[in-house]
């Protein structure tokens, strides 16, 4: 009897341990969505339009937007970045009104968002510390980024104003030299106006230190990153740029600019823009989408602008060609999934080719992750916030270990904050 206790008990062990076994045993697929919803995941730049902040339109629906509330919980997204862009005019005084204008009013529809629409949903951070706080809360963040200072006109104290609104980041130039700095696109004519920063440039830089302002790099030119590396007293980011060796253009960073951010203890917010990733590919995708798209212009009686125009619409303009663009994409994107002799398009693996690329020039330490959605961004496999997971898969794919998912999804971006924030209080002490 006593055998057969025995026995009855080492049966009971080993089908315990068994069962414990198999409790402990983790899929792929499992693995990635844990490790995707323990990260913080953090897109530095998700362009937005004040039309889709209304009380009747806004990021609580889902929109025809790469980036709203239910796409972002969807995907596991947890902190976007929400961009005041202004495009770039002329260098007087009426246009800076204008652009002012323009700047202002994407704030409040910011603020909107996050104190009147979705409140319970959304938060504005303007800290890292504010991120745990909001991200434990079980809230999605708003952060947000200021692409081209040009609305600063200029007069420096508005600096500071938009820092009280929450301004974490600004780019000093964006496409065409502003008051501030050169833009990259002076190399398409070799036509500069201040080689590198103004005089008002380096005072912006030095004002952008006092106040905790992250200096973005992502549009200047190479002269006048150079020139706000050596003046900056403070980590710089590139909000989103990617690297110049795998795909040569302008808005992207060379092997020696990379060092500079390297040396600097700042960090490269990689970016899934088709174009800035692999060219060769982009242009044989896109001209293949180009012809199915005619037709389906055609046969639907749809006018889009060329993109090189849209910086002379006003915002209303902008977002009927965003949506007609939208809506013509989707219907040639359907068509081309379903052709075997499609061109292949640039997909979330180009774009961690660029990440394994720096990560292994600069460290781990220097290396983040942004999108450009609603801006122009958006690749196979990350075409909008709701697929944001297949970023983490495809790194898990690659052997990175899960605390590097950590730093480059958002926890370099948010140490580089930190410091840029402990150096605007000494410098205010």
């Amino acid at each position: 009897m006593r055998h057969l206790r025995n026995s009855t008990l080492l049966l009971a062990s080993i089908f315990l341990f068994s069962c414990q076994n198999e409790v402990k045993t983790e899929t792929f697929d499992e693995k990635v969505k844990r490790v995707h919803a323990e990260v913080i995941t953090i897109d530095t730049h998700c362009d937005i339009n004040v039309s889709n902040f209304t009380e009747e339109t806004n990021y609580t629906q889902r929109l025809n937007t790469q980036v709203d509330i239910p796409k972002m919980k969807e995907g596991g997204l947890d902190v976007a970045w929400f961009i005041v862009y202004t495009g770039q005019g002329e260098l007087n005084e009426e246009g800076y009104a204008k652009a002012k204008e323009n700047a202002y009013s994407k704030f409040e529809a910011i603020a909107n968002l996050t104190s009147e629409f979705a409140p319970e949903d959304i938060e504005l951070a303007r800290s890292s510390q504010e991120v745990f706080d909001i991200v434990d809360r079980g809230k999605l963040v708003a952060m947000i980024g200021v692409e081209n200072a040009y609305p600063i006109g200029t007069d420096l104290s508005e600096v500071e104003r938009y820092h009280e609104l929450g301004a974490r980041y600004i780019s000093l130039a964006h496409n065409g030299h502003s008051q501030f700095s050169d833009s990259n696109t002076g190399e398409s004519d070799d036509v500069w106006l201040h080689d590198g920063l103004s005089e008002l440039g380096v005072q912006m830089v030095a004002e952008m230190n006092r106040l905790g302002i992250m200096i973005d790099i992502s549009h200047p030119s190479k002269e006048a990153i150079k020139d706000m590396v050596s003046l900056s007293k403070a980590p710089i980011i590139a909000s989103h740029s990617s690297a110049r060796a795998l795909c040569d253009h302008s808005r992207n960073l060379d092997d020696e600019q990379l060092m500079w951010i390297k040396e600097n203890g700042g960090v490269v917010q990689t970016v899934a823009f088709s174009s800035y990733l692999n060219t060769e590919k982009h242009n044989a995708y896109s001209s293949y989408l180009s012809d199915i798209e005619t037709s389906i212009k055609d046969s639907l009686q749809i006018e889009i602008p060329p993109r090189r125009s849209w910086s002379q619409l006003d915002d209303s303009q902008i977002q009927e060609a965003l949506d007609n663009y939208r809506k013509v994409r989707g219907i040639a994107s359907e068509i081309a999934a379903n052709d075997e002799n499609a061109p292949e398009a640039v997909s979330v693996k180009d774009f961690v080719d660029h990440i394994d690329y720096m990560v292994e020039l600069i460290g781990i330490d220097h290396v983040g992750i942004s999108s450009d959605f609603d801006g122009g961004g958006g690749i196979h496999g990350w075409r909008d916030a709701s697929e944001t997971e297949n970023v983490t898969r495809e790194l898990l794919e690659r052997g990175y270990a899960e605390e590097d998912i950590k730093k480059l999804w958002g926890l370099n971006l948010l140490r580089v904050l930190d410091e840029v924030q402990a150096v605007a209080q000494k410098l205010q002490e």
